[in-house]
């Protein structure tokens, strides 16, 4: 069965940043609902139109196409007394937007003269990102999992 709108299509993928150092790669497959739900990458999801079981795909994706650009806005200098005592670089923290209200979730990027530098973009923005994938599945998405906009099941999305 060929890759078309409505298919919950299965993948092993390996994403690569632009020194082609391997950044992420499946262990199990993962699975989407093909078809514009938001499920993968549109780029890679226009570049899997059409495959079949066994297919792959090599996509370099521009930054816009991938975790987009960094917003300045979501870099923050805060006082470490905010902080728990053991903050260091790398730690996350969740904080809510106080405009949107959704939750962003800062990663501690630097620690100086009494600041922490916080930032909520994701690690890859800004970067461009290689997503090289391998079909291992289609099959035909169920009526539930169209109603709700994604995959169900062994690798897809669980209630």
């Amino acid at each position: 069965m060929q890759i078309a709108k409505d298919t919950v299509v299965s993948l092993h993928y390996e994403m690569y940043d632009a020194d082609n150092n391997l950044l992420d790669k499946t262990e199990e497959p993962i699975s989407y609902l093909h078809g514009g739900y938001d499920g993968i990458f549109p780029v890679v999801e226009e570049a899997l139109q059409g495959k079949d079981v066994g297919d792959s795909v090599d996509v370099t994706m521009q930054p816009d196409d991938a975790f987009g650009e960094p917003d300045e806005e979501l870099v923050r200098i805060e006082p470490l007394d905010v902080f728990p005592a053991d903050v260091e670089v790398g730690m996350m923290f969740e904080a809510d937007d106080p405009e949107t209200g959704d939750v962003l979730v800062f990663r501690v990027v630097d620690i100086a003269e009494g600041k922490a530098v916080v930032d909520a973009n994701h690690p890859l923005a800004g970067q461009k990102v290689r997503f090289v994938a391998k079909v291992s599945e289609v099959r035909a998405a169920s009526a539930d999992e169209i109603a709700h906009g994604h995959a169900h099941g062994e690798h897809g999305h669980h209630h």
